[in-house]
């Protein structure tokens, strides 16, 4: 068992500044686990089940003075108008930070994502150029004679009527160079 000692419900709500309903709830709906039912004090909560639910604590008061109750309007602790400011204003800070930080990563999300157009960019324009270069050295040069049907090599002229005269020309070529070279 805890070394901390375990409040009844009500002690738990009076001690946290809120209602025993309060309590009740969060003890049904599972955020107080360590909670147990005694016979004769009723349901007993453990104090580091309070604080893990973000319930906070009355600080220790000096014992020679009166102990107060904080103020409650409807069951529910009335926080003091100077710990409101001061909470609003961390808020507010809170959310300046974060607007801060939210606008820092977009910059630097957009800074890699020029950069990466750029790159891009780069390596379109290079390929660009690469194809530019490919077609004008397939294009004839313009003091360049085009070759017309009449100025053709003969051979890409002459019809071919039979294949066979072709690859009797072929054989015996081959067969000539085979010749000369066992001379």
């Amino acid at each position: 068992m805890s070394s901390r000692p375990m409040l009844t419900q009500r002690e738990a709500a009076h001690a946290c500044g809120v209602s025993r309903t309060t309590i009740r709830r969060r003890r049904e709906a599972g955020e107080l686990p360590g909670s147990v039912q005694d016979e004769q004090r009723g349901w007993l909560i453990p104090v580091e089940d309070l604080l893990a639910a973000g319930f906070r604590l009355n600080a220790p008061t000096d014992p020679n003075e009166p102990a107060t109750a904080p103020a409650t309007v409807g069951g529910h602790r009335q926080e003091q108008p100077s710990d409101v400011a001061g909470l609003r204003a961390e808020l507010e800070r809170a959310r300046h930070e974060r607007a801060l930080a939210e606008a820092e990563h977009g910059r630097l999300l957009a800074e890699t994502e020029a950069k990466h157009l750029r790159a891009l960019l780069a390596a379109r324009d290079q390929h660009l150029g690469d194809l530019r270069q490919a077609l004008a050295a397939l294009m004839p040069a313009p003091d360049r004679a085009v070759l017309n049907q009449s100025t053709a090599v003969p051979a890409q002229t002459r019809d071919i009527e039979d294949t066979d005269q072709v690859f009797d020309e072929i054989e015996a070529e081959e067969e000539r160079h085979r010749w000369r070279r066992r001379q």
